[in-house]
């Protein structure tokens, strides 16, 4: 009796249904999916930005301080046109810095600006002056 088993030969060849799915897949493989914007507008700068915000009041900090008050006011700011201030405060004398268009620019993008007052004198302390020192928050 002869062992002899019948040969079988598995096909290698996709059915119909699978060569339809990769056929399929081969195809949109390549394609691009492009997302538009809705109302038919075109931007010119589509990365999101945030508005800077509004500039504030900036309080300078005095150096050697006896009463006296250095104020940028948000409208100064904006305005960045050069400035004189009044650093009297309650201060039995005065002093007065100037601010250029360029520092108050600096202020508005919220970088430091120190500034140099006036040499004044006063009864107290006699002839002087103090460093001012504008920082943003």
């Amino acid at each position: 009796m002869s062992k002899r088993m019948p040969s079988f030969k598995e096909s290698t060849a996709p059915t119909r249904r699978e060569f339809t799915l990769e056929a399929a897949l081969a195809l949109l493989a390549g394609c691009v999916i492009t997302i538009s914007d809705a109302c038919g507008g075109s931007k010119t700068n589509t990365s999101p930005t945030s508005p800077s915000p509004a500039p504030a009041d900036i309080n300078g900090t005095v150096s050697a301080n006896h009463n006296h008050v250095a104020v940028v006011t948000a409208a100064q700011i904006t305005a960045t046109n050069a400035i004189v201030l009044s650093i009297q405060g309650t201060a039995a004398h005065n002093h007065t810095l100037s601010l250029s268009q360029a520092e108050l620019q600096a202020l508005k993008n919220r970088q430091p600006v120190p500034k140099d007052s006036t040499n004044d004198f006063s009864n107290t302390y006699g002839l002087h002056m103090h460093t001012v020192m504008f920082t943003p928050v």
